[in-house]
């Protein structure tokens, strides 16, 4: 078992790069969804620090909280509400530049200037969406959109979902 993941790339496309193969590594054999994703945000965090990284989970129409890496979180997020209640009903990666600027942004906290949310799916179903928040603006952009993209989808499918 990895105890930290070990980078060496000075690109964020290189460092996706790595990090996606250690991952993939770190989810063989594993398919309790709440490992998977502990170890994501864990490895995440490690190698991007940003301000915040987690996950939140599809639960009776609503998202719960789950595993995560920063300061307290909102726990509970209504469908089509925020970022991540958006990029749940519309199921897409949304990338914000400024969050000041999303209209109904929830402000879980006041330090989180921009974010991403990528959903993952699984058998055509939502089951969570991952959501990072910098405390930069501008933040994010395609390069971080298809490499998360790419780490939800095998995330997603390293698991058994209830």
């Amino acid at each position: 078992m990895a105890e930290s993941i070990k980078t060496t790339a000075t690109s964020k496309t290189g460092l996706y790069g790595e990090l996606t193969q250690q991952l993939e590594a770190l989810w063989l054999g594993e398919t309790d969804p709440i490992a998977n994703l502990a170890n994501t945000t864990a490895a995440l965090m490690q190698v991007f620090r940003h301000h915040w990284i987690g996950f939140y989970l599809v639960q009776n129409n609503e998202l719960v909280l789950g595993p995560f890496q920063g300061p307290i979180a909102c726990t509970r997020i209504g469908y089509g509400k925020g970022v991540c209640g958006t990029a749940w009903k519309e199921e897409k990666t949304i990338v914000v530049a400024d969050v000041q600027e999303f209209p109904g942004h929830i402000a879980c906290s006041s330090l989180s200037q921009s974010e991403i949310v990528v959903p993952l799916i699984f058998s055509g179903n939502m089951v969570a969406v991952l959501d990072i928040d910098s405390e930069h603006l501008n933040q994010f952009d395609e390069t971080d959109s298809l490499w998360l993209e790419k780490i939800a989808s095998k995330l997603a499918q390293s698991c058994i979902w209830d």
